[in-house]
């Protein structure tokens, strides 16, 4: 019981924080007049956000894992033939949701941060490709979201 109270708690803010990043961040720094000042609020954005999804989307897998593990108790033998289809389903597409999911967060977002802490200089061209990116990989990661979830659902029934 606990453990699915957890898993419901990390998937809530999990979405809550691509949700965040999709709907109040990125489109806030088209309020930041100065190219430095953007720079500055988008990587203080960055640093709460990164650790936030990574960290939520561990805790989804994991009690998502103990939650499977308390599948196979119910179904025994049976396990494969009745959810071995959408098992298969959602375990790809929540391969496909970690990928990216971490691709946003380190290979986008992390770099960004640690450009901008080293004291390097970030164009508005290079601004621009960053948000760009991040908004893609925050679309692309919402709709991996929710097919993952629907997936899982049909595990349930």
């Amino acid at each position: 019981m606990l453990n699915s109270w957890l898993h419901i708690v990390a998937l809530v803010t999990y979405l809550g924080a691509i949700l965040g990043l999709g709907f109040m961040l990125l489109p806030s720094l088209s309020s930041v007049e100065e190219h430095e000042d953007r720079v500055h609020f988008l990587a203080r954005g960055l640093k709460f956000y990164n650790p936030l999804q990574v960290g939520a989307l561990g805790l989804v897998l994991f009690s998502g894992a103990f939650e499977l593990t308390h599948l196979k108790e119910i179904y025994r033998e049976m396990f494969l033939k009745q959810l071995g289809y959408n098992l298969a389903m959602k375990l790809t597409f929540a391969f496909l949701l970690v990928f990216f999911s971490v691709y946003q967060a380190m290979g986008i977002g992390h770099r960004f941060v640690k450009r901008r802490e080293l004291g390097e200089s970030i164009t508005p061209t290079e601004l621009d490709s960053v948000v760009r990116r991040l908004r893609g990989a925050n679309w692309l990661i919402l709709s991996l979201a929710l097919i993952t979830i629907w997936l899982g659902l049909r595990l349930q029934s």
